[in-house]
């Protein structure tokens, strides 16, 4: 497992950098962190190039990794280099895969600027892109040397992002804590201790992948919530007035999978009521087309927990505590999805 330093980059990354000897350096942005978030981090950078890309879940795809690769061979990168991924989870998967795979691997770093990728993308290794509109279904495993995270970078996000990467905090308090999570169900959205759980959420995210780095077990319990949740965000994707975030598709995507849990008569109905009413106070209620029902099932059956033609979720056993390999029926995930639309109980 790399290091993983919660620090001001002022401090973080020259230190990183004195202790190891690149022979060059390339930088990876989009236009939002290339705005706001590259000048803090430029002055502690050696000299550099630069590779800038477009924003969005929608640009993480083989198209725009040729690019990054252009940029790479036209900066003559060599096997000693060394790049640094700064921005959200889109830069830090696609840059990271594309650095795992140039002449067959180089060194990179995650400076995360996102709440979401501080919380979860860029801890673990996980690294890919979206293919043919399925999400991260090109990829590796390969742990960066480091990941610096500043929180500074969170006052640089509007809502929505903020909000979004919120969504994992819940998650990973719903899987493996049940004592923080009774204390963020108390407390507004504007009054979390965002340093606090960023601090909180990476450590639950080392402790589980340093058991299980390539998700073969324990792992998947950080799929809670995205078996629905990521068919929910790629279906939507594409259609700008109902688009999703991420963690507002996970958002909806773990009250789903709690009602799944609470018909299996894996948590209680007061643990369904508790899980709901703070998700939906934050979140509100995520637009889900009755006519999309099917499609967005159907899209299921690409999740990477599967097992042959069984979709397996990975569903709370009680706040606190998460089981995983639990085989789902299509039928159980249209209730699941009535239930969240209101048109059962």
């Amino acid at each position: 497992m790399s290091s993983v330093v919660i620090a001001p980059i002022a401090e973080s990354l020259p230190q990183f950098l004195s202790d190891s000897k690149y022979s060059k350096v390339h930088v990876i942005v989009d236009e939002n962190t290339k705005r706001h978030c590259y000048s803090l981090v430029k002055p502690f950078l050696p000299k550099h190039t630069l590779t800038q890309i477009k924003s969005g879940e929608q640009e993480k795809t083989l198209a725009t990794c040729e690019k990054i690769w252009q940029d790479m061979t036209d900066a003559e990168l060599d096997r000693h280099s060394l790049v640094v991924n700064i921005g959200g989870g889109v830069i830090g998967d696609m840059g990271g895969f594309c650095a795992s795979t140039y002449k067959r691997g180089i060194d990179f770093i995650q400076i995360p600027t996102t709440l979401l990728a501080q919380v979860d993308a860029s801890v673990g290794g996980k690294l890919g892109i979206d293919f043919h509109g399925f999400k991260n279904h090109i990829g590796v495993f390969r742990i960066p040397n480091t990941v610096l995270i500043d929180p500074i970078f969170t006052k640089t996000l509007p809502f929505n992002e903020l909000r979004s990467g919120f969504a994992e905090i819940v998650k990973h308090c719903l899987i493996a804590d049940k004592a923080k999570w009774d204390i963020i169900k108390r407390k507004d959205f504007e009054a979390q201790d965002f340093a606090d759980l960023i601090s909180h959420s990476v450590e639950i995210k080392k402790a589980v992948v340093a058991q299980d780095p390539t998700e073969k077990g324990l792992r998947k319990i950080l799929n809670f919530g995205h078996t629905l949740g990521h068919a929910i965000e790629t279906f939507y994707l594409g259609k700008p007035k109902l688009h999703l975030l991420h963690g507002e598709a996970i958002a909806a995507g773990m009250i789903c999978e709690a009602f799944v849990g609470f018909r299996k008569g894996l948590i209680t109905q007061k643990e369904l009521a508790e899980i709901e009413e703070f998700i939906f106070s934050v979140y509100g209620i995520a637009t889900i087309q009755a006519e999309d029902v099917e499609e967005i099932i159907a899209l299921t059956a690409q999740d990477k927990k599967n097992k042959g033609k069984e979709v397996r979720f990975s569903l709370l056993e009680g706040i606190g505590k998460c089981g995983f390999d639990i085989a789902i029926s299509a039928k159980e995930m249209k209730d699941a999805l009535a239930y969240y639309r209101g048109d059962v109980n």
